[in-house]
């Protein structure tokens, strides 16, 4: 697709979404955030889609705002990263470097975290006499626990690679050179699943952190109820059967 700040590579059933802008460390700038929200658009649209990498171009994944339109008042956190954590199907994100403030927001918006083992993450935000505006707050309590989210985010230090493991922040810290290799193992496994159920999977999982467990329960049993209408499903009990390797049309 053409866009200025992002690249859009679809390839089989796999999109890669590359922030583009090398140059300033891929800053959040307000073009990069309505190119974001475009292409999950275009994702959600997109029924051939059933995984998602998101990354960085150059040495960076993404280390803040652009800092010129933050002054102006523009705050284009919030916009992108709802927009990635709105796309249906399974997103992983390959932090290939410092992932600061904003872009954080965005690594915290994926499904699937993993890192190059020279990334660092960090909310530099109090030091600027500014809290996280992109959803910072809310997510990564949701999944380092509040205790460790309170310290980054008050403190506004850094941590490293190695830490974000300890804590959860990431599922895998690979070597630099392996870490595109590697999200496009875990997406090629997650391709290899039945669609609906995937994106049902995900749905009960994220919604269900804001319900009561009975809640959750609830939402879990409606959604397995709808799987048993999916031809997947039927097509996953006929391999399982018949001992071969299934294959899911996503009907």
């Amino acid at each position: 697709m053409p866009y200025k700040s992002l690249t859009y590579d679809k390839k089989e059933h796999i999109v890669r979404l590359t922030l583009n802008r090398p140059r300033t460390g891929n800053t959040l700038n307000l073009e990069l955030a309505n190119e974001l929200v475009d292409a999950c658009r275009a994702v959600n649209q997109d029924d051939e889609v059933r995984a998602v990498i998101l990354t960085g171009a150059g040495e960076s994944f993404c280390t803040g705002f652009d800092l010129a339109e933050l002054r102006q008042g523009v705050n284009p956190a919030s916009l992108s990263s709802n927009a990635i954590a709105g796309i249906n199907c399974p997103i992983i994100t390959a932090v290939n470097g410092d992932a600061l403030g904003a872009g954080l927001e965005l690594v915290l918006s994926c499904d699937i975290r993993i890192c190059s083992d020279n990334a660092r993450f960090g909310f530099p935000e109090t030091s600027c006499g500014l809290i996280p505006g992109g959803g910072g707050t809310q997510r990564l309590p949701r999944i380092v626990g509040k205790g460790k989210a309170t310290e980054m985010i008050l403190t506004a230090e850094l941590v490293d690679a190695a830490e974000a493991y300890r804590v959860g922040l990431v599922s895998k810290v690979v070597p630099a050179q392996k870490l595109h290799d590697d999200a496009e193992e875990i997406a090629r496994k997650l391709i290899a699943k039945a669609p609906i159920a995937v994106r049902y999977a995900k749905e009960a999982v994220n919604k269900g952190m804001d319900l009561t467990l009975g809640q959750g329960l609830r939402l879990e049993a409606d959604l397995s109820f709808l799987l048993q209408t999916t031809k997947d499903r039927a097509e996953g009990i006929r391999a399982f059967i018949e001992k071969r390797k299934a294959t899911f049309k996503g009907e």
